[in-house]
């Protein structure tokens, strides 16, 4: 008699991703110069990313189970925010416990929280850094994150609330981070199933209390939003949400490609922006065009919002004379002799 059902869909998700992974690592070590043929590369390290939670301890156990399997090396590490009165309990138990599934090495890393972007994106900051520096320290090939089929329907509502376009509404890709170095195995999959999966493993879990405080807006949309959503309109609502991020993903890699493109069409010989080239662009496009010219410019990403682009955007489809725009990180965008120009101030 096989797994349970909720115990194999886990691990058949974790298995695809270690194939991928795999693939690309022999890949790579048979670009290098000078590597003989017949030597195979060192087996990669793989890292999960474990609060404690049902959903990252339900992914450690997938890991755990596969990659000897498939001969990879697979460990985890835990991150220790302090915004509780014993968190560093907590991570010493997280740590006991992934070692207690045969994960080696693992990690507890400490972090202290900021304030800027709010609490949960400060949090989120302190996590993903402390991830990337503990993935530098092991030489892992990727880290694992436990994010389900639910999270990323809170995470496209979250965007559609912010107005801030179709990239908004994509979610979080199964792969990203710096070479690919974050992988989400459980998109596809519910969170039921990942506690499922840990119930009938006999695995504990910790419900983190944040998860369920009305102070944090996803604990809100969670607890209070997706269920009347679900009560208005079915129980497929995340399902849909979750294929929306899908298709919206798509959608916005075409035109981040067509603008990428589009780009060079659009400049002078001095490298200038030409606003009647630009004009003849589908908003989509110039938008992401503009985009792009701001950033390298010098603005933060992270601070450049929709209302910007749509303001610089004004200087090529509604010219009247107005003045320069203001963009965050002391960027500047006026319109000179029919050129666009973007610098810092």
């Amino acid at each position: 008699m096989g797994p349970h059902p909720a115990v194999a869909a886990i691990r058949l998700a974790v298995r695809r991703v270690l194939h991928d992974l795999l693939t690309e690592h022999h890949r790579t070590a048979a670009a290098l110069p000078h590597a003989p043929s017949h030597e195979l590369p060192p087996p990669p390290l793989v890292l999960v990313a474990c609060s404690g939670g049902a959903d990252s301890m339900a992914l450690a156990s997938a890991l755990a189970f596969e990659s000897p399997k498939l001969g990879i090396r697979a460990g985890g590490v835990t991150v220790d925010h302090g915004l509780q009165p014993g968190s560093d309990l907590r991570a010493a138990e997280v740590v006991l416990r992934l070692r207690e599934l045969g994960l080696d090495p693992v990690d507890s890393v400490s972090v202290t929280v900021g304030r800027a972007g709010g609490p949960e994106a400060a949090a989120r900051d302190a996590r993903y850094a402390a991830l990337d520096t503990a993935a530098e320290r092991h030489g892992a090939a990727a880290v694992l994150l436990g994010h389900t089929r639910d999270d990323q329907a809170e995470t496209v509502l979250l965007g559609l609330a912010r107005g801030s376009g179709i990239r908004s509404l994509s979610g979080m890709a199964a792969v990203s981070g710096a070479d690919g170095r974050y992988r989400r195995p459980f998109l596809e999959l519910d969170r039921q199933t990942a506690r499922k999966a840990c119930m009938v493993q006999s695995l504990p879990v910790w419900d983190d209390p944040h998860n369920a405080d009305p102070a944090y807006t996803r604990s809100r949309l969670r607890h209070e939003g997706l269920p009347a959503l679900e009560k208005a309109l079915g129980k497929g609502v995340v399902e849909a949400l979750a294929r929306t991020a899908r298709l919206s993903r798509d959608d916005a890699d075409a035109l981040d490609s067509w603008a990428a493109q589009a780009e060079a069409t659009v400049r002078d010989a001095a490298g200038l922006l030409e606003c009647a080239k630009l004009y003849a662009l589908p908003p989509a496009v110039r938008r992401r065009i503009l985009r792009r010219a701001a950033i390298a410019a010098g603005a933060p990403a992270g601070s450049l919002f929709a209302r910007h682009i749509e303001e610089v955007d004004r200087l090529i489809t509604g010219w009247r004379g107005q003045g320069a725009i203001n963009l965050p990180g002391k960027v500047v965008a006026r319109r000179q002799g029919g050129r666009l120009v973007i610098r810092q101030g």
